[in-house]
């Protein structure tokens, strides 16, 4: 750690404290408590909007060390990072070094965190900190600088969402296929991903109607909190249900899909954050490394009749993904787009083109 470096104090809902020191934004924040497992990819995960509300904690213990890139757009969009700024609340780390090195880096990780206010605390035993909430449960906690003292805050009771979508309509490519995406916080590789396709996706916001909207597929994004406080969004999709065109859905997509279908959700222990989940498609012994960003999940129990589980989670049984048995709807609790992380399942986007195609024959 370097010398010049402020001093700050972690504290945890239980009573919990850890002296630490500062690299980013010294400002006093509150948030929930996680770890995600990832070595690299730092930039995209913060840049994620499913962390939102949330103190970031890697259990990989040296993060920094390649920097970060520039602000270069392309198409519309970051070409390096998964939205506009960093959404987490903070982030927490074992070791940090400004001595950062990388051909496509343009400024050190605590630089960039000052130019979005964004508290970053080093010094502290991650793995430790881990196991404490692998054993206890994500919890909640804040940081503070000197004498300075704020309320813990639960992210879950805040609708995240309609902060992290868009504000407004916007239309990305010219393709033969319209996609009309809801974005609840989405990713920018989930976009990049649907243009390499012959469509043009047309990105709403996450209360638009868009039950009397002609498209050729629906996409629902991935995005932060409790799915539950998205009613407006559950009931537009309950009603395109009744229809026939393609839907897809990612992380709490697909959670909203379930909702929609008439199932139910639940906050997980720690939920699932990182680049190297298994998932296993049921019935077979065909598995996937998938990268995840949650922290509720479908009750597969509530399933209706006419829906039935796509993939299962190999390390705690969990539902990572629905298909209705008749009708082209289907969604993944994973992050099939991956950026950064695993690109074993992208070609799920390829099963939700060929659904388009199918229909316009």
């Amino acid at each position: 750690m370097d010398k010049e470096m402020n001093k700050a104090t972690l504290i945890l809902q239980d009573g919990s404290r850890y002296e630490a020191r500062s690299f980013g934004s010294e400002r006093s924040v509150a948030g929930e408590l996680v770890f995600y497992t990832a070595m690299t990819g730092y930039p995209e995960s913060l840049t994620d909007p499913s962390y939102a509300g949330q103190i970031l904690v890697p259990t990989f213990p040296m993060i920094g060390n390649y920097g970060v890139p520039d602000d270069e757009m392309e198409n519309g969009v970051s070409r390096h990072f998964e939205s506009e700024k960093i959404h987490c609340a903070a982030l927490v780390i074992s070791d940090y070094s400004s001595r950062y090195s990388h051909w496509d880096s343009s400024r050190s990780l605590g630089t960039w965190l000052k130019q979005h206010d964004v508290p970053g605390l080093c010094g502290i035993d991650t793995r430790a900190l881990t196991q404490k909430l692998r054993d206890q449960g994500s919890m909640l906690g804040k940081i503070v600088f000197g004498n300075d003292d704020i309320p813990f805050v639960n992210p879950d009771r805040l609708h995240l969402v309609s902060q992290v979508s868009t504000p407004e309509v916007r239309c990305y490519g010219k393709g033969r296929f319209k996609v009309l995406l809801v974005d609840c916080g989405m990713k920018n590789n989930i976009l990049r991903c649907l243009l390499r396709y012959d469509v043009t996706v047309k990105r709403v916001p996450w209360n638009y109607d868009f039950t009397a909207e002609e498209y050729d597929g629906l996409f629902i994004s991935n995005g932060p909190g409790d799915p539950a406080m998205c009613t407006e969004t559950i009931g537009h999709l309950r009603k395109a249900l009744g229809r026939e065109e393609p839907i897809m859905g990612i992380c709490l997509g697909h959670q909203l899909l379930a909702l929609a279908a008439g199932a139910s959700t639940y906050k997980l222990k720690y939920g699932h954050r990182g680049h190297n989940q298994p998932v296993r498609i049921p019935g077979t012994h065909r598995c996937f490394i998938t990268s995840q960003n949650h922290g509720f999940a479908v009750d597969p129990a509530t399933l209706p009749a006419d829906w039935e589980q796509l993939f299962v989670n190999l390390n705690d049984g969990t539902s990572e993904g629905i298909a209705h048995k008749s009708k082209p709807f289907f969604s993944t609790q994973f992050h099939p787009e991956a950026s950064s992380g695993p690109v074993d399942t992208q070609s799920l986007f390829s099963r939700f083109f060929s659904y388009m195609e199918a229909r316009a024959k």
